[in-house]
């Protein structure tokens, strides 16, 4: 690991710009799906369209799991650096294919199956980037700043999807026509990310290695693998419970608020995605206050207040946000959400890099949370639609707020990882 100061932020920004890059090619799919739907799945109505899009953005995250656990033995075996390597030339290979795909007219149903098979290659990718990046960082990271500096793991999350906004604002107001959006100008995004993620693959070859891989107390068979996980049951278990209610509302008053204002708010495209774009700047630059907060006070107290305030709110916000037709109101409430949303956002990549031991701790990360956002975050859009589209949107809140409540209960029962942190008995 490195010893001074100057080369661990070193590493941590090598190793958070790879993860920007991962994570724009993965949103740039959400934020132009309004445009490209129509060019995958010809029907008149918007509803039906969406719902498609929405299911392949779901199966794509089904991938996670599968990602996260291949992807966290490599790295538990082979070495972070090399693992985060792999992930973001995936990720290029999915934005490619994305970029040169053909519209239904012109290959029929080849189409939405080419758009499936490069979202699963994308799911495959961000399930091994999540867990192998948190680690990663968390490692890297000194005792009495690892919530600060692990916290921008999800800055650049949210800053890959703020960049996948930005193009879109930029295409929509400056350089094309709401036609040639819908005609050929959705492909842009993804042949940018293509090119950004193979540069990225070439940076992350220089990173350090945050922890040994030729460890005689810890052998290749003891490292990344099942059975070796299973072994600590009560974590994953914990990675589980914490990731619900966390995932859900980040995926609802992020990626899902875009469609959200659009077709029950009733505001234009260009208006609902400049209102998503100001409310992740300010969601963005909330994550290293709370990260550090959190090395102040411990990570719990963060998780209890992002658990109780979500589930006394949501309903509230997302009722009253469906029925104003003001801008500013509008980015009033969903800044709300997410600086409720950022008690958990901020430190849960650290919380649940804390709850692992060396050899599993890449696949503790990524296979277990893997499989709690595919199953929730992933499906946040599709079953919001659905409810929607049955006429019974509300429902919607109250499922968002019911796995809220579920995760609070975690929160309340488990330690604090600051004070219990594996990473230091490593």
């Amino acid at each position: 690991m490195p010893q001074t100061t100057a080369q661990r932020i070193k590493s941590i920004i090598g190793g958070s710009l790879g993860n920007l890059v991962e994570w724009y090619d993965w949103y740039a799919y959400t934020a132009f799906s309004l445009y490209f739907a129509g060019a995958f799945f010809p029907s008149n109505n918007q509803v039906v369209q969406l719902l498609n899009t929405s299911g392949i953005f779901a199966i794509g995250f089904l991938m996670r799991p599968i990602g996260g656990w291949v992807m966290g033995t490599y790295a538990d075996k082979q070495g972070r650096k090399k693992a985060l390597t792999l992930s973001v030339l995936l990720m290029s290979v999915g934005s490619l294919l994305i970029a040169i795909t053909p519209g239904y007219k012109q290959i029929g149903i080849a189409a939405p199956i080419l758009l499936l098979l490069a979202r699963i290659i994308q799911g495959f990718s961000v399930g091994g980037e999540y867990g192998t990046s948190a680690t990663y960082l968390s490692e890297m990271a000194t005792r009495k700043h690892r919530g600060f500096y692990s916290s921008f793991q999800y800055v650049t999350l949210i800053m890959g999807q703020l960049i996948a906004l930005g193009v879109l604002v930029l295409l929509q107001r400056v350089f094309l026509t709401e036609q040639e959006l819908h005609s050929w100008g959705w492909r842009i995004p993804f042949a940018i990310g293509a090119f950004l993620a193979i540069i990225t693959m070439y940076l992350r070859r220089s990173l350090q290695e945050s922890a040994p891989i030729n460890d005689e107390a810890k052998p290749a068979a003891m490292r990344g693998t099942i059975k070796a996980l299973m072994a600590h049951p009560k974590a994953v278990f914990t990675v589980m419970g914490l990731t619900l209610g966390g995932t859900l509302a980040f995926y609802t008053f992020t990626t899902y608020m875009q469609k959200f204002l659009v077709i029950t708010s009733g505001f234009s495209k260009s208006a609902a995605t400049l209102i998503s774009t100001l409310t992740l700047v300010v969601f963005l630059l909330l994550q290293p206050v709370f990260g550090l907060l959190s090395d102040k006070i411990g990570r719990k107290p963060l998780l209890i207040g992002f658990g109780v305030l979500g589930t006394l709110t949501t309903v509230p916000i997302l009722t009253a946000l469906g029925g104003t037709k003001d801008v500013w109101t509008a980015f009033a409430l969903i800044m709300a959400a997410l600086i409720i949303t950022s008690g958990y956002t901020s430190i849960n990549a650290v919380v649940k890099a804390e709850l692992f031991p060396v050899n599993v701790r890449a696949l503790g990360v990524g296979f277990p949370y893997a499989i709690a956002v595919s199953l929730f975050g992933g499906t946040a859009e599709y079953v919001a639609l659905d409810f929607k589209d049955n006429g019974h949107q509300e429902w919607f809140y109250w499922y968002v707020t019911g796995c809220i409540v579920l995760s609070l209960i975690m929160y309340l029962t488990m330690s604090d990882t600051k004070k219990y942190s594996k990473i230091e008995s490593d």
